[in-house]
């Protein structure tokens, strides 16, 4: 409360608080009743209340009523003579009152059996501290609050065998006087009691007292004060009251017996029953069937306990089973059975159960259901061993046990596990074999899987011993063994293929011991050892000097040749793939054994790189007998036999491999080389499949760009060149491709990575090309020319409506999808290109690049220029001739492809138009120094093998590279979707970066934002 001004509370009036027993008016009709008397035998007593009012210091000193009462004491201008800190005190005091009352006044009196907040003992503290007094309106009379009081009820037999219930309430240690007794709050929060016992007729003159109470008190017990004399049971009533009514008094009041009283029934706490039944193992009728916790029918393959649980009430002698539910037959008492209930889940709660919820098994331990628990196998053990013991030390909580214990163990050490192989028909498989023991026991391998398989939690063997699967050998164990089998076909046995060196070697680490199949060590432990290969000797029958990588890549490509191992050769574009290539076959052929007729190599290249392949094996390996193939067997007039006869290295096109793959398979090659191999990229295609089926010892896939768009590329050169390291196309789908591109799971991308590690080699010309000239990359954007922008909003909003509608099947309309954005791609360049009648309308993309030609030109650079769509180009060649500047033209319709290049090369033609998919492998094109990208694609190895045509070993210059790209169209989003999808290669290959990779119907979506 706010203290008031010193000088005001000096003159103002002392205010206090009147205390007054008040006697109700008798009510001759209000009847007592006792058991086997008449209405008329007892007439109630009169109802005697505390009533309090506030009063304030007369003129002579005397305590006064005045004016003051309690519902104008909201009013304080009216008494602004009278103490403030007294005043504040008792408007709080009302309010206090008024907060449990539904009336708006309170009248003359406030009593205080009917002040229902506790709060009502603070408040009178309070009134100590700030000098308000507690009077009464007799001078000789006292108001006493006292600290505490305590109520309990005796329970006396009559001479006649009759029950007497008398209230007693102790005040300081001193007894009260039971019909001077009433009580404060409802609930019960306090006693008032007065000195004079039963002469009611003069309360004015008694002392009153009152003090808080120290227990809760039920309602029963406050009538039987409120009454102020004894409830006597009469013999005839004895048998049911104890029966039905003591036990209950018992739950809402402090009973006791006085002293002599022998003969009532002693009333114990409930009491809550756990019987446990240890049920011996049975055989299942099938040996894999799994049981389940909870079922009423099962056959177990291990012990199992039966939880059943009830509540006892004890009276006397007597005690009375009831169930789980309070079915409201007898007297229950909710409140302590709900106590017990939270007491038993907190010390269970640590024990979870077979169905991996908590004890107590829900709902079968609180009221709700009265099932009865099946624990089994662990969950029994646990119970058993960990679970009683607790319970046991529970107060009111009485475990009965039956059956015989099964000797439950824990085996607590730690896990001795031995891997080893064994050959099979199949060279490239090995069986696998996993042990396991643990304190010196055998644990059964396909038990122990089968429970980590399935997120159990522990594992109980015949003989009731059991250990947690939480151990680190066993998480990473079960890691291992999801890799191996998830990577196979179901219902095979456990194998492990020798590509899979990455994964033995981490079996190997885990394991104590490790037995290994001759043929097995022999492959797998080189593949771990690829960093430490010997370096091999450079025939000198090559004529090429090896710089350090390619060195290093051939030492491993002659590794893998000698062990019958395939691989991928993933270096950079430009790099030297062939020519490390040619150095495997030159040394091939040179390490023979003496006398021995070699076996040739089948290359297997694009259309228009074989006759390169021929012509860089003439320069480099001038000894090796080399042919190639331009033609079908038929169409040629030859057939595989005489190719093969003294030849070293046949060269021919995906296209004629797959027309004559038959006469190739029937012949004997050393090895399959796969050149610009993402050709095979999708293991849905015929030459994918017919290179996966073909008879040879060594396969080897040489690609700048292993993957593309998505981690299935990647399988399926694996599949081609190491077909044990991911056998299945589903699994590794599951296993990897969703993971990484859908979840970007970056513990599986670097589990991916150790895998195929040993199996492909990659360089990037950043690592190892120091002296390479710097790449220059910048991206020109440009503004279309106003009737090109009108003519391109038009059809934008046509084709935005319609690939939108798509979108929902993006699978079954990808081909519709996609036309309607390459019709988007070709309005960015010229929207003649989408209808001739748009021929006048300005080209500004071919305005820009040709701002820029003219000064490459003029300073005499050379320029490569790339588009995906010919017809542009042709219109650049239009430009080009108008302008008087020589070029040369590659596309997939060129035939004198040898002579277009040499008059790049040549320096007759200052400039070289190619069509992205023709250009993009295969061409050696250093004399160029400016590198002009049209139209920008989302896939960026596209790109990249394009502009790789000049910035390769050999390049001088400094080479610019210039992407054009218009404003506010398609091609702004297809930038920022290939930026996204490049991720994918360098999370793979290069480091551990993350992304989303297939083209997915958001990403569509993403290209319309505008």
């Amino acid at each position: 409360m706010q203290a008031p001004d010193p000088a005001t509370a000096a003159v103002s009036v002392p205010m206090a608080l009147q205390f007054e027993l008040v006697a109700e008016p008798a009510d001759p009709y209000a009847k007592r009743h006792k058991p086997g008397t008449s209405a008329s035998a007892v007439t109630a007593p009169r109802r005697i209340r505390l009533g309090v009012r506030p009063v304030m210091r007369g003129d002579t000193g005397k305590w006064v009523v005045g004016n003051l009462a309690w519902d104008v004491l909201s009013r304080a201008y009216n008494f602004s003579s009278l103490n403030v800190e007294h005043m504040d005190w008792l408007q709080v005091f009302r309010s206090l009152y008024m907060a449990t009352r539904t009336a708006y006044a309170t009248g003359k009196w406030i009593y205080l059996d009917d002040f229902n907040s506790p709060l009502l003992w603070n408040l009178l503290d309070q009134a100590g501290d700030i000098g308000l007094e507690l009077v009464t309106s007799r001078k000789n009379t006292s108001v006493n609050r006292q600290h505490q009081a305590r109520v309990t009820t005796e329970v006396a037999s009559m001479d006649d065998g009759g029950i007497r219930l008398v209230p007693r309430a102790l005040a300081n240690d001193v007894a009260l006087d039971p019909a001077a007794i009433g009580t404060m709050g409802a609930p019960v929060h306090g006693l008032f009691w007065w000195d004079g016992g039963k002469d009611n007729t003069a309360l004015t003159q008694k002392n009153i007292h009152f003090a808080p109470i120290t227990e809760a008190m039920g309602d029963a017990l406050r009538q039987l004060i409120n009454a102020r004399t004894p409830v006597d049971i009469p013999a005839s009533a004895r048998e049911q009251f104890l029966g039905a009514y003591y036990p209950k008094l018992r739950r809402t009041m402090d009973l006791r017996p006085s002293s002599g009283t022998a003969d009532l029934p002693e009333i114990q706490d409930p009491e809550l029953v756990l019987r446990v039944v240890h049920v011996p193992a049975v055989p299942a009728t099938k040996p894999d069937r799994r049981r389940k916790a909870g079922s009423q029918s099962i056959k177990a393959t291990g012990p199992a306990l039966e939880l059943h649980w009830h509540w006892e009430y004890t009276v006397g002698e007597a005690s009375t089973r009831y169930p789980m539910v309070n079915d409201r037959t007898g007297h229950r008492d909710d409140a302590y059975e709900t106590r017990l209930l939270k007491t038993v889940s907190e010390t269970l709660v640590d024990f979870p159960a077979a169905t991996g919820e908590s004890f107590p098994h829900a709902p079968s331990l609180h009221p709700g259901s009265n099932e009865h628990v099946h624990l089994l196998d662990v969950a029994a053990a646990r119970f058993s061993t960990e679970a009683l013991p607790a319970l046991a030390a529970v107060e009111h909580l009485r475990v009965d046990t039956s059956g015989s214990v099964p000797d439950y163990t824990e085996l607590k050490g730690t896990p001795q596990i031995g891997i080893s192989t064994k050959g099979t028909n199949d060279g490239d498989w090995f069986d696998l074999g996993v042990s396991v023991t643990l304190d010196g026991a055998q644990i059964p391998f396909s038990e122990l899987f089968l429970a980590l398989a399935t997120d159990e939690e522990h594992l109980m063997l015949p003989n009731c011993h059991y250990f947690a699967l939480d151990q680190p050998e066993f998480v990473q164990l079960r890691k291992l063994i999801e890799e191996a089998r998830s990577l196979q076909e179901p219902d095979e046995s456990l194998k492990i293929s020798r590509y899979q060196a990455g994964l033995w070697q981490e079996l190997e680490e885990l394991s104590t011991t490790a037995e290994q199949a001759s043929a097995w060590e022999k492959s797998v432990t080189g593949l771990l050892e690829l960093q430490e290969v010997a370096a091999v000797p450079v025939p000198e029958t090559l004529h090429a000097s090896l710089r350090p990588y390619q060195q290093e890549g051939f030492n491993w490509l002659a590794f893998l040749f000698k062990n019958g191992l395939g691989g991928v050769l993933a270096d950079d574009m430009g790099l030297g793939k062939t020519l490390q290539t040619l150095a495997l076959i030159t040394h091939a052929k040179v390490s023979a054994a003496p006398g021995t007729t070699t076996k040739p190599f089948l290359v297997v290249a694009p259309t228009s790189v074989v006759s390169n392949w021929e012509a860089e094996a003439r320069r480099f390996a001038p000894t090796l007998n080399t042919t190639a193939v331009t033609d079908t067997l038929r169409k040629s007039g030859s057939d595989a036999a005489a190719l093969v006869n003294g030849a070293d290295v046949v060269v021919t096109s995906y296209t004629l491999f797959r027309l004559d793959h038959e006469a190739y398979a029937s012949q004997e090659w050393a090895g399959l080389i796969l050149d610009e191999a993402q050709f095979v990229k999708n293991h849905l295609t015929k030459a994918s499949q017919l290179a996966r089926a073909f008879p040879v010892p060594f396969k080897l896939a040489i690609t700048g760009t292993p993957m593309e768009n998505n981690l299935m590329e990647l399988w399926s050169l694996f599949a081609i060149t190491s077909p044990g390291l991911f056998p299945s196309p589903s699994h590794f789908g599951d296993y990897y491709r969703k993971p990484v591109e859908k979840e970007a799971n970056s513990e599986r991308l670097k589990q991916l990575r150790r895998r195929i590690r040993p199996l492909i080699m990659r360089r990037t010309k950043d690592a190892v090309a120091k002296e390479l000239p710097p790449k220059q990359e910048q991206v020109l954007e440009l503004e279309l020319a106003p009737r090109h922008r009108t003519i391109y909003q038009r059809h934008l909003q046509h084709e935005r409506q319609k690939v939108l509608g798509l979108l929902g099947d993006m699978d079954k309309n990808r081909f519709a999808i996609f036309k309607s954005l390459t019709t988007l791609r070709m309005l960015s360049l010229d929207a003649s290109l989408v209808d001739p009648k748009y021929a006048s309308a300005p080209s500004s993309k071919l305005d820009v690049l040709f701002e820029h030609l003219e000064d490459v030109v003029a300073e005499g650079h050379r320029a490569l220029i790339f588009s995906q769509f010919t017809s542009f180009l042709g219109k650049a060649r239009e430009r080009l001739d108008a302008a008087g500047i020589e070029y040369a033209y590659l596309d997939g319709k060129t035939r004198k492809r040898g002579e277009v290049i040499e008059k790049f090369k040549s320096g007759k033609a200052p400039v070289f138009l190619i069509s992205l998919k023709s250009g993009g492998f295969g061409l050696n094109l250093t004399e160029a120094d400016y590198c002009f990208l049209l139209d920008p694609w989302w896939n960026p190895a596209t790109e990249n093998q394009a502009v790789d045509r000049t910035h390769r070993i050999g390049q001088t210059k400094n080479v610019m590279v210039s992407r054009l790209v218009a404003k506010n169209t398609i091609e702004e989003r297809v930038m920022a979707l290939k930026e996204k999808k490049a991720k994918l290669f360098t999370s793979v290959m290069d480091d551990d970066a993350m992304f989303s990779s297939a083209i997915t119907a958001d990403d569509v979506r993403g290209l319309f934002d505008v």
